[in-house]
């Protein structure tokens, strides 16, 4: 079920939801962390196989949802690995109490992953924050909606015609417009994006659409110019 993405991270791809009527292909990512366990970030749902699959990689200690709109399947895996840590994006832990989570994430690394992954919040908008990782070994930053990059070959009528014009198909696909619209503070944005630029990533994964094996950085930066 995981596909390995870099060294010690790794994707798996999951049912595709609606949102607001659109269909959303979803994607997990997993990393081992230096000390053999497993990060888990915006878990998909999750199945036996899913499960076996992702304790092959290490014990799993850590779940994170990177916004607050990603936690359709945190439940499930809160459930299923009791004693692992469930950290909450800014806003997701007043939006959902019934999810019991450990901690909220910062703009710094947990201590716990901080040998392994850095983080940054993209604060500046008040509709949402996100929370946007790099994992150090396979030099990849890992991307949740900020990033959009939907197939050509499935957007198809009028809901395919709305996508391409929010910008969020093909290789310049960006961020929704009316996300966009909600950065009243894009001074804060600027800064989170020239962080994870900083760190010069050279893989991108995301949730929606296609990832990136090289040029990250190039994409990131094209992908991210509205700010």
């Amino acid at each position: 079920m995981l596909q390995e993405f870099g060294q010690s991270l790794y994707i798996a791809e999951g049912p595709t939801v609606s949102f607001y009527g659109f269909p959303y292909p979803t994607r997990m990512a997993v990393a081992r962390l230096s000390d053999g366990s497993a990060w888990v970030w915006s878990p998909v749902a999750l199945s036996d196989d899913l499960a076996d699959s992702v304790e092959s990689v290490g014990p799993v200690r850590f779940i994170v949802s990177p916004n607050k709109i990603h936690h359709l399947f945190l439940s499930e895996w809160a459930s299923r690995w009791p004693d692992a840590r469930l950290y909450a994006p800014p806003g997701l832990a007043k939006r959902k109490p019934e999810l019991k989570f450990d901690a909220e994430l910062g703009d710094t690394a947990d201590p716990a992953w901080a040998a392994d992954i850095d983080q940054v919040i993209f604060h500046g908008s008040i509709a949402m924050k996100e929370v946007v990782f790099f994992h150090r070994q396979s030099r990849c930053a890992i991307v949740c909606d900020l990033i959009q990059r939907h197939g050509e070959a499935g957007m198809t009528g009028w809901r395919g015609w709305l996508m391409r014009l929010d910008s969020l198909v093909g290789e310049h696909g960006s961020t929704p417009r009316e996300w966009r619209a909600s950065f009243v503070g894009r001074k804060a944005a600027r800064s989170a994006r020239e962080k994870l630029l900083s760190w010069n990533p050279e893989r991108l994964m995301i949730a929606h659409g296609e990832c990136a094996q090289t040029g990250a950085s190039e994409i990131i930066a094209d992908s991210l110019s509205w700010m």
